[in-house]
């Protein structure tokens, strides 16, 4: 395998992502304070890579997909993966994060109302309004012997408390400044409102956002404590979070619609086609083990088996599989229902009845 490639696709952890060269000069971000290391791998992770995490390695994306995960490494830009339902987009972000050892995978699942602000952050004005009102409202807490008042209001805080209401959000937390890339899934974009893409770019091109109910703050409080989507206190500093190790970064789409060129500019785009027997038979290894992909080898011959233009996800696939195994059909009969059954569960998903 060459030795230019940090990301592997073997799906064991190593240390490859300390080797990644600088970025290019017009992708080096310098954002600060850094933040602590993200905590480990999630269950979300796990579900996605196999039941248990050495079966990980059964995910062996091909030579087209592990360059081009490391050409986004490498250029610090956003990965577009596009492809049908089922065909491992998503999966390929955990994939990254699990065999780079950068932490939980940020995960933005976009519907037709999200907006760029869902993916920064949040700020919860009407609760703050609430919490200041009660504070004012209440008696002066009683102090120990010979100390002053213990003021309950909030605006005694730097910044009146203002990031206790204000919670980035995953694209937000992915821009924090860190050490090392965090992994971001943006999934499905396009089922977004057609602005969204055009409002992403500024973002894209320049790895910062600003907050301006911090930035009105920041003479009298320049560094204020917010809640990020790892549910940890960070620091924001004069209302700007700006990275330093760029994310990477996998937007995925179903192909449902077209992306503005400058969207594609930014990007690097990988097309992941309809997975194969073989590579089935390794997603049937991860999820149900060694020898289920040949227990089960008619199932999924009878997935692959199709008319031309059919749509079937892989879930329907794991889905006929586990009814299989723990129904435990043995007899004539029941053989009768498994294959009743299979083929229900694996109907095409854009055929009536």
């Amino acid at each position: 395998m060459s030795d230019w490639l940090i990301y592997r696709g073997a799906g064991a952890p190593h240390d490859g992502i300390e080797h990644l060269p600088p970025p290019p000069p017009w992708r080096d971000f310098d954002g600060g304070p850094l933040v602590p290391p993200p905590a480990a791998l999630d269950p979300a992770s796990e579900r996605r890579l196999g039941v248990q995490r050495r079966e990980a390695s059964h995910h062996r994306p091909g030579e087209t997909e592990r360059e081009l995960v490391n050409a986004a490494l490498y250029l610090r830009r956003p990965l577009l993966v596009t492809g049908a339902p089922g065909s491992g987009k998503s999966t390929l972000a955990h994939s990254v994060a699990y065999e780079l050892g950068l932490g939980r995978v940020l995960g933005w699942p976009v519907v037709s109302r999200s907006t760029l602000r869902d993916g920064l952050y949040a700020y919860d004005a009407i609760g703050r309004l609430q919490d200041l009102q009660i504070a004012r409202a209440a008696p002066p807490r009683p102090a120990p012997d010979g100390a002053a008042e213990d003021s309950a209001d909030p605006d005694d805080e730097p910044g009146g408390g203002i990031g206790r209401y204000i919670r980035l959000g995953p694209l937000g937390t992915a821009l924090l400044p860190a050490a090392r890339p965090r992994v971001l899934l943006v999934d499905e974009l396009d089922k977004s409102d057609i602005d969204l893409p055009n409002d992403l770019l500024n973002v894209l091109e320049e790895g910062e956002f600003r907050i301006p109910e911090l930035e009105r703050l920041a003479g009298s409080a320049p560094e204020v404590r917010v809640l990020s989507d790892d549910g940890t206190r960070v620091t924001v500093r004069d209302g700007r979070v700006r990275c330093r190790a760029f994310p990477f970064i996998v937007l995925t789409s179903n192909g449902e619609r077209d992306f503005p060129a400058p969207l594609l500019r930014r990007c690097i785009h990988l097309h992941i086609p309809a997975p194969d027997k073989e590579r089935l038979a390794a997603m049937v290894r991860a999820h149900f083990g060694d020898g289920a992909a040949e227990r089960h080898e008619a199932v999924i011959d009878r997935f692959l088996d199709r008319e031309p233009g059919d749509v079937r996800a892989v879930d329907q696939l794991f889905n006929a599989i586990h009814l299989t195994q723990k129904a435990g059909w043995t007899d004539q009969d029941e053989e009768e229902t498994r294959r009743r059954l299979t083929a229900e569960l694996m109907r095409p998903l854009d055929r009536t009845r």
